[in-house]
């Protein structure tokens, strides 16, 4: 496919109430995202990195610059086939997954367009609808918390994800196993915890959690190998996987026994495709994360956890539960059964909402192919 015109933008769109980890707290989001133009037709990715270089080392300035500068200019050079093309066309630059994943999704809503299959199909998607869990950020007071699992209970929602840090953790689900002791229930600490706080981390056993999601460094196999042989309840890595070679030396290492996949940290739909057959293969459930996505990123999260090994529910969430108004038409909604129906219109299946995005858009910049000299 001929590519006319790459076009970066940087959108402002407040959250419906703030969003809080173990690293900090979200009120507002900085959205990337980029429209690729070809042949007449649109593809868009969302870059998911965040405001600040605490979830990773990206952030929204550094994933601007290196799209503007290196990876924008590369894939407008090239007549990629198909996105998985776009790891090698991006191979000279290191890391920057985050920018990366933004430009190789749209790639294939545009492949997916041109094709007349819903991205879904042509991901080898077997699902027509996905069960959806919720992740919720650590709340000003349990009696706060409480009242919000109650709402996400009777909105459908499958499992219950608590962010946790130490201070935030066993009283938590304590007094949420007293209340639902028979929900699906998980954590997810961020890298919050340290190996000398192993005999509190087991302690977590008590509450029939589903997993305990990145307990340990962002970067590690080996410490959270030692963890996992300590704990009945199964490790799942986030942070730490970034590509199937990484999530082959975790099952290896036996450090985890579940694995999240997240498009933007393993840098688009080519490895979280590679990273969800290893697992597969290996007997090893994953789950599809969430970075507070915008529809756009939402609808490729919604393709990808419809491949046969998404076991699990998901972070996939309905677009009202961040923004008062996303920037996708029909709005992400999740049914009174807690699930997603898996569109099966060409392409991601929502259409942008072009207006909205102009009026949100705080910067733009447009990257096209040079011209050829005679």
């Amino acid at each position: 496919m001929r590519i006319d015109a790459v076009i970066l933008r940087e959108l402002h769109m407040p959250l419906v109430r703030p969003f809080e980890t173990s690293f900090g707290v979200t009120r507002n989001r900085r959205v990337l995202l980029a429209e690729i133009q070809s042949e007449g037709l649109t593809g868009w990715g969302e870059c998911t990195a965040s405001e600040q270089p605490y979830f990773s080392a990206e952030w929204t300035d550094s994933a601007w610059m290196v799209i503007l500068q290196e990876l924008g200019p590369m894939l407008a050079e090239t007549s990629p086939e198909h996105g998985g093309e776009c790891p090698g066309t991006f191979r000279r630059v290191r890391g920057n997954h985050m920018a990366k994943a933004a430009l190789e999704d749209a790639i294939w809503d545009l492949e997916a367009q041109r094709e007349g299959f819903s991205l879904s199909q042509l991901l080898g998607g077997v699902r027509e609808v996905i069960p959806c869990g919720v992740s919720l950020g650590i709340q000003p007071s349990i009696p706060e918390l409480m009242a919000t699992i109650e709402r996400e209970l009777a909105a459908g929602y499958r499992r219950i994800k608590l962010k946790c840090k130490p201070g935030w953790d066993v009283e938590v689900f304590e007094q949420v196993r007293n209340r639902w002791p028979n929900i699906t229930l998980s954590c997810d600490a961020n890298s919050a915890y340290r190996l000398r706080d192993a005999d509190h981390l087991t302690s977590f056993d008590a509450y029939n959690l589903l997993m305990i999601e990145q307990p340990l460094w962002h970067n590690d196999f080996y410490y959270h190998s030692m963890l996992q042989k300590r704990l009945n309840t199964p490790i799942c890595l986030d942070e730490s996987i970034h590509n199937r070679r990484d999530a082959l030396a975790a099952i290896e290492m036996e450090s985890c026994r579940i694995i999240n996949i997240k498009l933007g940290r393993v840098g688009g739909f080519s490895e979280a495709i590679a990273v969800h057959n290893a697992a597969q293969e290996r007997g090893i459930p994953v789950w599809c994360g969430g970075m507070l996505e915008t529809g756009i990123g939402r609808s490729h999260n919604i393709a990808l956890s419809s491949l046969e090994n998404f076991t699990l529910p998901g972070d996939v969430s309905a677009s009202a539960r961040y923004f008062k108004d996303d920037i996708v038409e029909p709005e992400v909604t999740v049914s009174s059964a807690g699930e997603i129906a898996i569109p099966d219109t060409p392409g991601r299946g929502y259409e942008v909402r072009a207006d909205l995005i102009e009026r949100l858009t705080v910067r733009k910049e447009t990257i096209r192919a040079r011209e050829l000299v005679a």
